[in-house]
Formats: C-alpha cells, structure tokens, sequence
C-alpha cells in the first residue's frame, strides 16, 4: 500500500512539474475581435449607376467615379461629388467640355488619353492626367490600367483607330472592373481574366453587332455583364438577343439589363 502511494505522490509530482514549464499563449479580448474582424471583412460593394448611354457613376465603396460626363452639371445632381474621372475617348457622347467645366472639378484627377487633353481649352486640358493605351497607375486605392479600345471591322476602322482612345481595367481588393469604351471583340478584351463586372458597347457602325460582343463575353467570361453604349444609327441593340446569347453560351454570366436611357419611355 505505501509502494502504491509512493508511485502515484511520484507521478503527481512529475505532471505538476511538466505543466508550470509550459508557456501557455496569451489570449486577448483584442486578438478575438481583429480576428473576427479579417474573417468577415468583404471587399467593397460595387454599383454601377448609369446616366446615360456611356455615361456612368461608379461607386465602389466611398469612392465615387465619374466615366464618361456628358449631359450637364444637371444629369449629376443627384450623385454625390466624385473622387475620380475617366475619359474614354474624344466623341461628344464621352466627352463634354461644357460638363466638365460645370462640375466643380477643383482637385478632382481626371484621367484621359492624349487625345482627349488635346481637344480641351487649356483651362480643362490643365486639370488632365494623361494615360495611355498599357499605362497603369493607382488613384484613391484603385489601381488603374489603360487598354486599347478601337475599331476591326473595315468599315469601321475611321470611328476609332487603336491607340487613341482607352478601356480602362480598375481593381482593387481582389475585384476587377471592365469599361470597354467604343470598341469592336478585340483581342485585349478576350484575353482579360478574373473580370467581376464588365460595361460592354454594342451600336452600330460605331462599335459592335450583338453576336460579336456576346461571343467575346462568353470567351472572358465576367461574373456580371452590363451592356451598354447600345444606340445607333438605327436606334438601339437587341440587347435581349444579346442577353440570351450570353445565356446559352454561359449561363453563370450575369447579364444586368439597367436603363442606360431613361429620357426613353421604352426603355
């Protein structure tokens, strides 16, 4: 009986031992909290908010983006003062000298091509931060890249020659958004990878016919689909014939049907 109790006095002795050595971390109400914190952040929302026909604010996150204002200070005051302005390319439905000057764009970047600054009165081509067709730069937290944005068809090539106008790809936490511009399916559009949303044209002669801007959709395949810019010569796209199209090549494509004309009773 005294053997046994010796061996157990021995053992009790021996685990105490063991457990004072042993560093036990330290855990805090903080360390709870930030990593609850990194396991439920999501990146920022995005909403597209169209104006008209190429015509858009973005807002992603606390960031507002102006593409493309035209239409008067009017066709904005119910949008909040922007952080940010693309310019696509020289045309009057992207480019408005008047818009511009009417909206309070002091320490406002605007972001153009060459081509646009140089259709500008210097009081506006002042305020332009240049970027061209491969250029990238980061503006508010957004990284931004210059793509081409031009014409393949050869009665289309005068409407927009490569190299003078830009799409631009902006990312930021992990989330990619495409605006084309006035472009036809090229190559640099079907080459993109991971694009959450896409704003993609489709009017004729100016950019594309619908079959061509759905295949190209199908082949870079964006989570969500905006089309837009689809008015021409002959009134709008079919931009149902588009979305079904889209549809059945791929039917994980969000195909978003948003009022791009809203002066239009039909749409």
């Amino acid at each position: 009986m005294k053997r046994i109790l010796l061996i157990f006095l021995i053992s009790a002795v021996s685990f105490s031992c063991k457990d004072e050595n042993r560093e036990i971390p330290e855990v805090t109400g903080e360390d709870v909290m930030e990593g609850e914190t990194a396991a439920t952040e999501e990146p920022a929302e995005i909403e597209v908010n169209p104006i008209s026909h190429a015509t858009a604010v973005i807002n992603w996150g606390e960031t507002v983006i102006y593409v493309d204002p035209v239409g008067g200070a009017e066709a904005f005051s119910a949008m909040e003062r922007p952080d940010m302005v693309l310019i696509t390319d020289i045309h009057g439905d992207h480019l408005s000298a008047e818009t511009l000057g009417a909206l309070n764009l002091q320490n406002i970047p605007v972001i153009a091509p060459q081509a646009v600054k140089d259709e500008l009165p210097d009081s506006l081509a002042t305020k332009i931060t240049v970027m061209n067709n491969g250029e990238m730069r980061d503006q508010n937290g957004i990284s931004i890249e210059a793509i081409p944005m031009y014409n393949l068809r050869d009665e289309a090539k005068q409407f927009h020659p490569k190299g003078r106008g830009n799409g631009y790809v902006l990312e930021n936490d992990g989330q990619r958004l495409y605006i084309a511009g006035d472009t036809e399916d090229i190559p640099e559009m079907r080459n993109l990878q991971d694009i959450d949303i896409a704003l993609v044209p489709m009017n004729l002669p100016y950019t594309m016919p619908v079959d061509a801007a759905a295949d190209a959709v199908i082949e870079f395949a964006p989570d969500k689909v905006y089309p837009y810019h689809f008015r021409g010569q002959d009134g709008k796209a079919d931009v149902e014939r588009f979305k079904q199209l889209v549809n059945e090549g791929d039917q994980e494509v969000e195909v978003v049907m948003a009022n791009w004309y809203p002066e239009d009773s039909d749409q």
